[in-house]
């Protein structure tokens, strides 16, 4: 097996950094593997992106390392039940009243007269 690179040696050394930062914060460990585990098919010759997170990934470690980080977590969309049209915020359609607002049944009367 050929060597590992200089870029490959820097994001082996952050993953394990952050793991040994991450010992006894709640849910750190989980969050390092899930986020490595994420990415770990990116191809070798996408540099700019690797450079990318592993800066991202540098001052993800500085945080925890910092103390004030006590757990780590991450910020995730809902998803919308399955079957069920629409996503978080939409109200049920309960078939009485008009979809668009502006619908023959909806709209407003006009006058005769234009006004």
């Amino acid at each position: 097996m050929s060597r590992h690179s200089r870029l490959q040696r820097q994001v082996l050394s952050l993953y394990r950094d952050l793991l040994r930062a991450g010992r006894g914060k709640p849910g750190a460990e989980a969050r390092v593997r899930a986020e490595f585990r994420q990415h770990a098919g990116l191809p070798r010759s996408d540099v700019l992106r690797i450079e990318y997170l592993y800066r991202r990934g540098r001052r993800q470690l500085q945080l925890l390392r910092s103390g004030h980080a006590t757990a780590m977590g991450a910020f995730v969309r809902p998803r919308a039940p399955t079957g069920e049209p629409g996503g978080v915020g939409c109200q049920p359609d309960d078939g009485d009243s008009p979809r668009n607002p502006h619908d023959s049944t909806g709209a407003p009367e006009t006058r005769p007269d234009g006004r």
